[in-house]
């Protein structure tokens, strides 16, 4: 298989009890069956603690039950991991072994990122000088069983570089890529599959208003905006680099690359709004990527919002 990783990825360190966030606060993690079975083998305070927490979400997952301020009830007060200190972290469950990376498997290709949900990532990507760019390398993992029409991935992968190209182009003001953006994800999509815009009528910052709320800081954000013009080029290029990363290629699986472009304008108009620092893009990050919930309502008004429109995003960003 071949791994794709941003130039950056092989940096990022986990600074642990110094981090000003905590990714074991505000989410429930699912126990995965591997971890559960491991756990299985244990004996002593650990296993008895473990033990006490586990539950069932409204899907019959198996989760660790969170404590009080949506504390995961391993974290001490010193924001470490009592089993992580028990027993290593490499029997943690998948999804704190992982974080903040995040997987997108296409058969013969493997491409990971960090995300913009731990503040430590998110101050790397934010303040990058240059150009996000990525390294590709072969493993021994094998290729991933898919079901990928390979003609349309390859067109989403020469396209994807395009987009790259466009969003990168420092000889342009960033409205005028984030516009060059919206009208080329417009014509890829007519090359796929009919994408019809909807007309809910929701408020554009009634967007960013999760059900399920995760940190109030970010309710505040949302109180607190200012409509700004967009101006730093730097870390909007960076912003709108990521979802490009992160989202555009997944369209091989619904053949919606225009909701994964408007993705990366909306990322833009984020920090203009709410904030302009890695702060506010870590926010968002954590409330809505980390929220099965809240990304699937996400998903659902891209493309059914009138404010998230392709005309309405031109008019946000031209500040008209």
């Amino acid at each position: 298989m071949i791994l794709v990783v941003p130039s950056f990825y092989k940096d990022f360190k986990c600074i642990a009890g110094d981090c000003p966030d905590s990714c074991c606060q505000g989410w429930e993690v699912d126990a995965d069956s591997d971890s559960l079975e491991y756990y299985s083998t244990l004996d002593g305070e650990i296993k008895r603690k473990i033990d006490s927490v586990l539950d069932k979400d409204e899907f019959g997952n198996t989760i660790f039950r969170l404590v009080e301020n949506k504390r995961c009830p391993f974290l001490n007060k010193d924001n470490l991991c009592d089993m992580h200190i028990a027993i290593g972290g490499e029997h943690t469950p998948y999804t704190c072994r992982m974080f903040p990376r995040f997987i997108n498997d296409f058969g013969g290709t493997r491409e990971m990122g960090i995300s913009f949900s731990c503040p430590v990532a998110s101050d790397m990507m934010f303040n990058l000088t240059e150009p996000m760019s990525f390294v590709s390398e072969a493993d021994n993992m094998p290729p991933q069983l898919n079901e990928i029409d390979a003609q349309v991935y390859y067109y989403l992968k020469k396209a994807r570089e395009r987009a790259f190209t466009i969003i990168q182009d420092r000889t342009v003001h960033i409205k005028d890529r984030l516009i060059k953006l919206l009208n080329y994800g417009v014509e890829l999509q007519s090359n796929l599959e009919n994408y019809q815009e909807g007309n809910n009528k929701i408020d554009f910052f009634d967007v960013f208003k999760n059900p399920e709320v995760i940190n109030q800081e970010w309710l505040e954000h949302i109180e607190n905006r200012h409509v700004n013009e967009i101006s730093n080029e730097l870390f909007n290029e960076n912003i709108a680099s990521y979802f490009i990363f992160r989202y555009f290629l997944t369209a091989v699986y619904d053949y919606d690359v225009l909701s994964k472009i408007k993705m990366a304008v909306i990322g833009v108009l984020i920090t203009t709004y709410f904030g302009e620092d890695s702060w506010t893009i870590h926010l968002w990050s954590k409330e809505t990527e980390h929220s099965q919930y809240n990304m699937d309502r996400y998903k659902e008004l891209l493309k059914n919002a009138k404010c998230l429109s392709v005309d309405e995003l031109k008019k946000r960003i031209l500040n008209k």
